[in-house]
């Protein structure tokens, strides 16, 4: 039965030549439609939650604010402060925070090195940061630690462009630099990472050192902000709403006035990008499914074709006792045989575009941004489900029109 199916196929396939090839085209190109929009729509999504966690990974952050409600007979407009204290305080009392740091910040910060002069961004900061921010050393450095901290240590970490700009191609580890007139030595420099969202500015472009260091060099009482990162990202509200009873309950201002304790939380960021990750990849789905379905349209016509020319043909086979339900399985099957071919062969297709731009250098400019196209297996299963329904949509109504064929009048038929 099969091997009669295959030749009748290929055998109506060689009679419409042109019409096969061009019907097989279409099904091919709407499949490479499909599978490309959804392969550079999951890499445009990966690159946009790879750029949201070069920004902080699952961080709440904490400023001081200014309180906006009375509360307890105190006036609106109290400054709202934050000290290191507080952020032990945090750990002590809020056993779900997993890494945290108090946050010291200061701009125009000068760095000088030899002839070179320029002006960062400097940060005060413990070495949870490093994970909290995802800057992670380059080969041959490290990120401050427990030590530099305890004793004070005058150690300086470089975003990667700004120890470019400052050493320019020399490698910047174990060098001493003036900061701020006061020497430091570089430890380390930060990897280089994709960053859609930022505080203060790119971490490319920015200086860490000890916060201990910076409150003894500079004074500072109050924080900047608290960086506190949770175990579960689950357990994200319930350690929101135990830092806002901590905070108000020590300073006096209503739970309910966020202005008096703003927060960002990069967790709400993350699920937000994921939720518009989705709706992208929904959103170019449904523009290369109808690609796809304009496709099915030219396998129905074909199909239509060859029923009108094999009339007699079928006329003959219900006259000699073949079922209805024969003509029926004939058809749809030579209707998917037609949309698979072609799926195949715009998946091959795609699948060799996906990988050459993979094998291109893709990582400066809108190619950063677009990031890595893939092929997931929930695309292809998405696609070949897609192409079985053409097939199927495509093929039934040809194959009751065959079936329904009066074998008296076929014979007429001309």
């Amino acid at each position: 039965m099969w091997r009669n199916l295959f030749r009748e196929f290929f055998t109506d396939l060689g009679n419409q030549k042109l019409r096969s090839f061009l019907t097989i085209i279409a099904i091919a190109w709407g499949t490479l439609s499909v599978v490309l929009l959804l392969a550079f729509g999951r890499g445009l999504g990966n690159s946009m939650a790879e750029g949201m966690l070069g920004a902080g990974n699952q961080v709440i952050i904490i400023y001081g604010g200014q309180t906006s409600m009375n509360y307890e007979g105190l006036g609106i407009g109290r400054a709202i402060r934050f000290s290191e204290e507080d952020v032990s305080m945090l750990e002590r009392a809020v056993p779900d925070i997993e890494y945290s740091s108090p946050q010291y910040g200061r701009w125009g910060a000068t760095i000088e090195y030899g002839d070179v002069r320029t002006n960062t961004y400097m940060e005060g900061v413990n070495p949870d940061f490093e994970i909290m921010r995802t800057m992670y050393p380059a080969a041959g450095g490290r990120f401050i630690n427990e030590k530099d901290v305890d004793e004070v240590r005058r150690v300086l970490f470089l975003g990667n462009e700004i120890a470019q700009r400052i050493f320019q191609g020399e490698d910047p580890v174990g060098k001493e630099v003036m900061l701020n007139n006061v020497p430091f030595t570089v430890i380390g420099t930060m990897q280089s990472k994709m960053q859609t969202s930022m505080n203060n500015g790119p971490d490319a472009d920015r200086a860490i050192i000890p916060y201990s260091t910076f409150r003894n060099i500079y004074g500072d009482r109050y924080v900047g902000s608290i960086l506190v990162r949770p175990t579960d990202p689950s357990k994200q509200e319930e350690i929101k709403e135990s830092i806002t009873n901590i905070f108000s309950a020590k300073y006096k201002f209503d739970p309910a006035d966020e202005q008096a304790m703003p927060m960002w939380d990069f967790i709400e960021a993350e699920e937000m990008n994921q939720k518009v990750s989705a709706g992208l990849e929904i959103f170019l789905f449904t523009v290369g499914f109808f690609t796809l379905m304009i496709a099915g349209v030219g396998v129905a016509n074909i199909m239509f074709v060859v029923v009108k020319e094999r009339t007699q043909e079928i006329g003959i086979k219900l006259a000699v006792g073949a079922r209805k339900v024969h003509i029926i399985v004939q058809f749809i099957f030579e209707s998917l045989f037609i949309s698979f071919l072609g799926g195949f062969l715009g998946m091959a297709i795609s699948s060799a575009i996906v990988f050459a731009v993979l094998a291109m250098d893709m990582t400066e400019g809108a190619g950063e941004f677009l990031g890595k196209p893939q092929i997931s297996e929930m695309a292809v299963i998405i696609t070949v489900g897609v192409l079985a329904l053409i097939g199927l949509i495509a093929g039934i109504f040809p194959a009751v029109k065959a079936a329904k064929v009066d074998p008296v009048e076929s014979l007429r038929y001309e």
